[in-house]
Formats: C-alpha cells, structure tokens, sequence
C-alpha cells in the first residue's frame, strides 16, 4: 500500500515547482492536508471553470463584435478601392487644373475685349475728323492714331498668352485621357467588391466630362488665336492706310487688300456651307484613330498644302466618321469620340494655317467603320 502511495505521488505534479509566469522564481512550499487539499482542488476547478467560461462569452462577443469592423473594413480598404481613392485624387487635381485654364481663357477675352473697344473708339474718332475734314497731318489725329496702335498692339501680344494657354490645355488633355484608360483598365482587376465599381463608375462620368470640358477648351482656344491673328493683321493694314489718310487729310476706308480678302473668305464660307460628301466620293484623306496617338500631322500637311497649291480658294469638308453596330449607348459613345478626333483635326488644321471659315465639320456612322475614322473632303 505504500508503495502505491508513493507511485502515485510521484505521478502528481509537484507543487514545489517554480510558477513559469514569475520568470523562473521558486515559489515557497505549501503543505496542505489530504481532505484540504481535494477541497481546494475542487474549488479551484469550479472557480477556473467559471472564469474560463466568462472568457470564452467575453472572447465570443470580442469575436462577434469585431467581426463586423473587420469585414467593413475590408470593404473599405481593397486594392481597387485604394486605386479608386487615388485616382479621385488625381481627379480633383485635373478639375482645378481645368477651372484655372477657364479662368485664364475669361480673363484674355476679357483684356482683349477691352483693348479692342478702345482701339475702335479711337478709330471711330478719326474716321469721323477725317469725315468731317480736317487739316493735313492734324498733330491730334496723329496722337489718335499712335494711342490706337498701343491698343492693337496690346491686343496682338494676348496671342502668345492664348498660344501658351493651349499648350498647357493639351498637356490637361493629354493627362486626361491616361486617367480615363487608367479608370476604364481598373475594371479588369481583380480583389474589387461593388462598391468599388460604383465609385469607378462615377469616376469614370466625372473624369470623362472633363475630358470633354479641355477639348471644348482647346477648341475655342484654336479658333480665337486664328481669328485674333487675322484680326490683328487686317487692322495694321487698315492703320497703314489710315495713316496715309491723316497725312493728306481726306478719308480713304479700309485697306484694299482687307477688303479683297474678307470678300474670298465669304465666298469660301458659302461655297462650303452649300456643299456635302456625296456616296461613293473619295476622300482627300482618311485618318484611322484605331489605337492611341496617332501621327497624322505631317501627311495632313502634304496633302493640304498641294491641295491650295492647285487651288488657293479651295475649302473643305471634315467628316467624324464613326461606327454603326453595339447598342444605341455604344453607338453614342462612339459618334462623341469620333466627333472630338474631327474636333483634333480641325484644331490642327487652323494651327497649320487654314481659316476655320473654310473647313465644314460634319458627323455621320458607317456601318462597314471597325473603328472611329476623321475623312477630308476637298472643294
């Protein structure tokens, strides 16, 4: 029997031994007897139960709860969505870019509007002395007509402005279109929930009418350089024969040579207006806009310039040609693209020099088109 005894009590773990928890110190013996002992033992147990239980609920509940905002969380915080998170970023930064282009473009309008009606005042002015009669080489005609040259002049340098202001529009545009293929690209990633891909919906609406916003910028910027350059040309030529004017004392008019071109220029606005592409007409040019940044400057050129080469008085139809098949949203969208490539060449052509009162933008769908095309009719 007492050898059992003392089997078994080697086989009991021996309360001796140091507590793990205190870093290796010896904890100081405790004799407690056999009926005391099992009494403590049990309450130990039934004590150690209880807690353990009240930390399975409380780890049940932390588990539960936190659950939840672990789940929201990965709602929020996805790959994709962080990609969304910094291409609105990018977004916000192109629409300021955009309101401080307008605003540029506004406030030269606005100072060239200005110069404008000063130098026409002044104008008006000496035509009405010169109408009435005056003397030659009148000093106050003569101070009349320097003061209206500083106004011309001062219109003239808003050209450079405009020019500068296009340049950085093209670069907002170019910028532009990368986040619009990088916002249509983020679709085809994988790891997005639905939240995403409405954010990336809306991103793509937002990042796409600014695109249309620069483009109409870029527009409008083309044509009033052109129409400023023109402007500010025929006016010195009229200032050169208002000065002859003022020297001899009688009233001439406008210059010769600004009246024989505003009179081709109306008869080419006419004869381009009355014209249109007949079925089976072949096309001076055929631009293809079947991948991005396409190189159509210097073949546009060529076959423009030989084109006024044979004929100087000649005009021209430019036709955004674009496919007819999808579903009406798809044929939309395709006719607005082809229709801002038309607008690109368009904008290229008043840069080389061609007045825009020449060139006649029309639109129509092909159904035999695989991809948007720009077609260049010569009259």
């Amino acid at each position: 029997m007492s050898l059992a005894l003392a089997a078994c009590a080697d086989a009991w773990p021996s309360l001796d031994a140091g507590d793990p928890a205190a870093g290796g110190q010896a904890t100081q013996p405790v004799q407690v007897s056999a009926d005391a002992q099992s009494g403590s033992q049990s309450r130990s147990v039934g004590e150690s139960g209880g807690q353990g239980a009240q930390t399975s609920a409380s780890a049940q509940q932390s588990v539960s709860g936190g659950g939840s905002v672990a789940a929201a969380s990965a709602v929020r915080e996805t790959f994709v969505g962080n990609k969304v998170s910094q291409m609105e970023g990018d977004l916000n930064r192109l629409s300021n870019s955009v309101r401080q282009l307008n605003e540029r473009q506004s406030a030269l309008l606005q100072q060239t509007s200005s110069n404008a009606d000063r130098y026409h005042g002044l104008i008006a002015e000496v035509t009405s002395r010169l109408q009435r009669g005056t003397t030659p080489g009148n000093p106050v005609l003569v101070d009349y007509w320097n003061r209206a040259q500083a106004e011309l002049e001062q219109v003239a340098e808003k050209v450079p402005a405009m020019t500068k202001l296009s340049n950085d529009a093209a670069d907002e545009a170019a910028f532009g279109q990368y986040l619009l293929n990088a916002v249509q690209a983020t679709y085809g990633l994988s790891g997005a929930v639905d939240e995403d891909h409405i954010r990336l919906r809306r991103l793509e609406d937002s990042v796409h009418q600014q695109v249309v916003e620069i483009d109409r910028l870029l527009t409008d910027l083309s044509q009033d350089i052109n129409r400023q350059n023109t402007y500010v040309n025929n006016e010195r030529q009229n200032m050169t024969t208002l000065s002859l004017a003022i020297k001899n004392g009688d009233l001439y008019g406008t210059s010769l040579a600004t009246r024989s071109f505003q009179q081709t220029e109306n008869v080419a606005r006419q004869a381009a207006r009355q014209t249109q592409p007949q079925p089976g007409e072949r096309p001076l040019v055929v631009i293809k806009f079947d991948r991005a940044n396409v190189e159509y400057e210097q073949a546009l050129y060529n076959a423009v310039s030989q084109a006024l080469e044979r004929k100087p008085t000649a005009t021209f139809d430019l036709v955004a040609v674009s496919p007819q098949q999808g579903t009406a949203a798809q044929s939309a969208l395709n006719s607005a693209a082809a229709r801002r490539n038309a607008e690109a060449v368009l904008r290229t052509l008043t840069d080389m020099g061609v007045p825009a009162s020449r060139v006649q933008l029309l639109a129509q769908a092909d159904p035999q088109a695989s991809n948007n095309e720009v077609h260049l009719y010569v009259r």
